[in-house]
């Protein structure tokens, strides 16, 4: 297959960049403002604001998207995944019809190539980078921030496909909100912030609260869902204290709590979930569903397709920011997390905890009036272990559990070479050692020493067009089952571990921005390739091994962005995508990524009326070129479809503001109610050997939702 070579690429978009007289950007209105210059911009009092404006905590020439905690709310966004699935370049991956597991691909990427920062700091563990996307909560969160790329972040080197950055709201004066919402199927989301800041203004405080909750979708209502019961509870407090003119100190607690269970209809085929647990001592029924077809009722015993994941998250992250003169700052960071998981597929246990302790001394040294740089060392150590009962004596079973440790030291130039040529060169160099720890793993799968640099630069056309143009290199440690395959349904032959390579990665990103008082407008390209990628394969006995591709995957990926502010009141915003996987990168998916994409999204604001609506197209795709095969019925009579038809959904919602303080609001998702259970066919699926699974995913997996609510700013 033909395909872009990197060198031959690079060249060309050196061909694009003429000379030019530099000029200041200019402001734009804030619905405008897609792309910004800052990719680690945090809204803060006292000390840290002073940094900033002085251009000492900040790299200015990373291409970075910002979604503001208005289109957070515009989106009804109650985790994670509700608040970043309709952004460009980000695309969020539903991996199983029962649990509802999401991974969030930057680029293109898959979902383990994705690193989420809060505050910068890598706080999501291998573990929680799975089933966590649903469970992180929106409430008192500022803005999130999208770097894409290998080496998006100096702190974050794993983050092959790019970062998503959480930054926290740290109040300014005291106060709070309260946003309550309901809907059907069962929605429920109650968010509550409260903030002191006393008037000598050097300290703040905030507790964060949110409940959400969401009940099952069966859209061919044959008694299986195909959209699980989500249930989270976050508890969140900030403490922020400006020790003196030159010192911050801040302290910020998480507590989060998900439970999710997919499978048989609560209240139809089982009382609860208990109910659906405790019916595995009542044998298995050896027909699934009515006349072995999925679309027909299920009359198998709840277990048989019960899937319910229970997971508790607790993070602590303290910094202190010091500013040791007018050219030298840093700042020093300790975090540590700890993930537990309980969990039952289909009649296999899964139990595990993850901890995980990171530190980080970064400081930034104003050299001269063309140089900054930033340098530091940082360390992390993560432990998993995990057990099933079910599986402990499994001839072909080993244990993911691992031991990770991760000790680097990095450094960075950014250089102002002239006022139109802006260059931000960096490296890290890091100890990686990933033990796989079953006694049947003996010895340190992988100890390496890795250099990763990355390049990148901003030029300035004219006052209005600006390119950025990225190298960069990554790495991955590939060490949990779940980053492979969410297929604890085939573990019950074993699972085994064939990895000894961490991945390497090397990506080119290229973008030309246009902006003015009107338009704001991007055109993307990015080119990564990835050697040894981690993939699931089968051995002659049918055993799923987590192995390497031997062979380079590569994607390409090209967006291009267009927002118009058509009058005073409304805001116009048109995006495409586009994705290219050459048949290497194919056969590591066992989810079939979206591959073209376009949105249409209006903002109109007319005094106390604000109306958001955002349309998505997904044209027609050919899931045979990712090894897609299945029958609807456990006989192999009817096959399942390899052609599937294009769709489209409208996502709306209409806020009145009563007050300065309380608003009104109402809104739907998925207005059209396509969904893949009640228009397509069944994410269910029988193989050839009559073997039952769930992956046959393409298209959404939940129906129309209506809510209403209220935001109250007191």
């Amino acid at each position: 297959m033909l395909f872009v070579n990197p060198s031959h690429f690079l060249f060309c978009i050196l061909l694009c960049l003429p000379s030019a007289t530099f000029a200041k950007p200019v402001d734009l209105p804030i619905n405008l403002i897609s792309v910004t210059d800052k990719t680690e911009v945090i809204e803060v009092v006292g000390v840290r604001k002073r940094l900033y404006q002085q251009g000492l905590l900040k790299d200015s020439t990373v291409k970075t998207e910002l979604i503001s905690q208005q289109q957070i709310k515009a989106n009804q966004a109650a985790n994670l995944s509700d608040a970043i699935s309709n952004s460009i370049g980000i695309r969020v991956s539903n991996e199983c019809s029962m649990c509802g597991a999401k991974r969030v691909m930057i680029n293109g990427l898959k979902g383990e190539h994705t690193n989420v920062l809060v505050d910068g700091i890598p706080l999501h563990t291998m573990l929680s980078g799975f089933y966590g996307m649903d469970a992180v909560a929106m409430s008192g969160v500022g803005q999130i921030e999208i770097a894409r790329g290998a080496g998006a972040s100096l702190t974050a080197p794993e983050a092959i496909g790019g970062t998503i950055n959480l930054v926290t709201q740290v109040p300014t004066k005291s106060g709070g909100d309260l946003d309550v919402s309901m809907g059907n199927m069962g929605y429920k989301k109650a968010a509550l912030m409260g903030s002191i800041v006393p008037q000598q203004k050097n300290m703040s405080a905030s507790v964060i609260f949110q409940v959400d909750e969401r009940e099952q979708f069966d859209g061919d209502k044959n008694g299986v869902s195909e959209n699980p019961y989500l249930d989270n509870t976050s508890l969140t407090t900030l403490f922020s204290y400006d020790y003196d003119r030159d010192t911050n100190m801040r302290l910020r607690l998480n507590h989060t709590k998900s439970e999710v269970f997919g499978g048989p209809m609560l209240g139809e085929i089982t009382a609860s979930i208990e109910d659906a647990i405790a019916s595995e001592k009542l044998g298995t029924s050896d027909n699934l569903f009515e006349n072995g077809h999925v679309a027909n009722r299920y009359i198998g015993q709840p277990w048989q397709t019960a899937e319910w994941v229970k997971t508790q998250r607790n993070e602590v992250l303290a910094s202190i920011l010091h500013d040791f003169n007018t050219r030298l700052n840093g700042t020093f960071s300790l975090a540590h997390v700890n993930h537990k998981q309980a969990s039952f597929y289909e009649g296999i246990d899964y139990d595990a905890t993850d901890s995980m302790y990171y530190a980080d001394a970064r400081f930034n040294f104003d050299l001269n009036a063309s140089h900054l740089i930033t340098f530091g060392v940082d360390y992390r150590k993560e432990r998993m272990r995990s057990h099933s009962d079910a599986l402990a004596d499994v001839e072909n079973y080993v244990s993911d559990s691992f031991d990770y440790l991760v000790q680097g030291i990095y450094i960075q130039d950014s250089w102002m070479v002239t006022p139109a040529l802006e260059i931000s060169a960096a490296a890290r160099l890091d100890s990686i050692k990933a033990d796989f720890v079953d006694l049947k793993k003996p010895g340190v799968e992988i100890d390496k020493i890795l250099l990763s640099p990355r390049i990148d630069s901003r030029f300035f056309h004219t006052d209005e067009l600006t390119s950025r143009l990225s190298f960069g290199q990554g790495y991955r440690a590939p060490l949990s089952f779940f980053e492979s395959d969410h297929g604890i349904l085939d573990a019950e032959k074993g699972y085994l571990l064939n990895v000894s390579e961490p991945e390497r990665s090397t990506s080119i990103n290229y973008s030309l921005n246009f902006e003015n008082e009107l338009w704001v407008s991007t055109l993307s390209m990015a080119h990564t390739s990835v050697k040894d990628l981690a993939t699931l394969e089968h051995n002659t006995l049918g055993v799923p091994v987590l192995s390497q591709l031997k062979e380079t995957a590569r994607v390409l990926a090209v967006d291009f962005s267009a927002s118009y502010q058509l009058n005073s009141d409304l805001n116009i915003t048109v995006t495409g995508e586009a994705y290219h996987y050459n048949d290497v990168f194919k056969t590591s998916f066992a989810i079939a990524p979206i591959e073209q994409r376009a949105t249409v999204s209006i903002n109109w604001q007319h005094g106390s009326h604000t109306v958001d609506a955002t349309l998505i197209y997904i044209p027609s795709r050919d899931l045979s070129d990712y090894q897609y095969s299945g029958y609807e019925d456990r006989f192999a009579m009817q096959q399942k479809p390899t052609s599937v038809s294009a769709f489209s959904t409208l996502d709306a919602k209409y806020n009145y503001k009563l007050s300065t303080s309380l608003g009104l609001y109402v809104g739907v998702d998925n207005l059209f109610d396509y969904n893949q259970g009640s228009e397509g066919s069944s994410p269910l699926l029988f193989d050839d050997e009559g073997g039952y699974d769930v992956t046959y995913i393409y298209a959404p997996l939940r129906g129309r939702l209506i809510y209403a609510g209220f935001d109250w700013a007191f």
